[in-house]
């Protein structure tokens, strides 16, 4: 039915939130399971499955822990997407970036995107072909200066590395279209800009004018 109508990309997002004892054995295992059977069905019907295991950044843990979480998590999904015979050369991944906690111990966006790549070198096979990051309610400046950071990083990616933010993309736009028809153009300017910004970062080339908007875009318990 999807496919008749134009569709060729799905995506299904399972999340999984740092705590005491959390996220459990049993929370991994499923929401990878859940991924994997998904992402089955997408390529069975001609689809390509953008897999998307989230670790909320809620919290006050270190990006330390995020580090030893994501890496569990990932390392969990690839193990089930094998299990269930998924085609890696026709997936996406969209992961979070490894940051600290929201009100956990600040960091470097170097020291993110040395983090983050770390992880994608320690569970990500080569055959996927492309790594997109969620922004996870970052600012639109912290988002794209992070992508930037783990593209810049002295380190070999053998995937494509770039992003499919939502928040961080539309923020600005949003606030500067407002609903109104006389609004189109000057959003449309906005969105060229921070799209423009985020291509730059996904080649590591982007240098910020700090003009982009710093306010964070956290949401406890984000749910859509």
């Amino acid at each position: 039915k999807y496919y008749e109508q134009g569709a060729r990309f799905a995506k299904w997002r399972a999340v999984l939130k740092i705590g005491e004892a959390l996220p459990s054995e049993l929370a991994i295992e499923e929401n990878a399971r859940g991924l994997a059977m998904y992402g089955m069905i997408c390529q069975e019907n001609g689809l390509v499955p953008i897999i998307e295991p989230e670790v909320l950044s809620d919290g006050s843990h270190g990006i330390e822990k995020c580090v030893q979480v994501t890496q569990k998590v990932i390392a969990a999904t690839y193990k089930a997407l094998h299990r269930y015979n998924l085609l890696l050369e026709g997936t996406l991944l969209k992961p979070n970036m490894v940051t600290p906690g929201q009100s956990g111990p600040k960091v470097t966006h170097e020291e993110i995107g040395m983090a983050t790549l770390t992880v994608l070198r320690r569970t990500v096979p080569g055959a996927v072909p492309g790594i997109t990051f969620l922004s996870g309610g970052q600012s639109e400046e912290d988002a794209t200066r992070n992508l930037n950071a783990i593209n810049a990083a002295p380190m070999a990616r053998p995937w494509n590395v770039s992003f499919s933010y939502g928040r961080a993309l539309q923020h600005s736009v949003l606030r500067a279209w407002l609903g109104k028809k006389e609004n189109v153009a000057a959003a449309q300017e906005v969105l060229m800009k921070r799209a423009k910004a985020n291509s730059e970062a996904s080649q590591g080339k982007y240098v910020s004018d700090g003009k982009a908007s710093g306010e964070s875009l956290f949401v406890s318990n984000y749910s859509y």
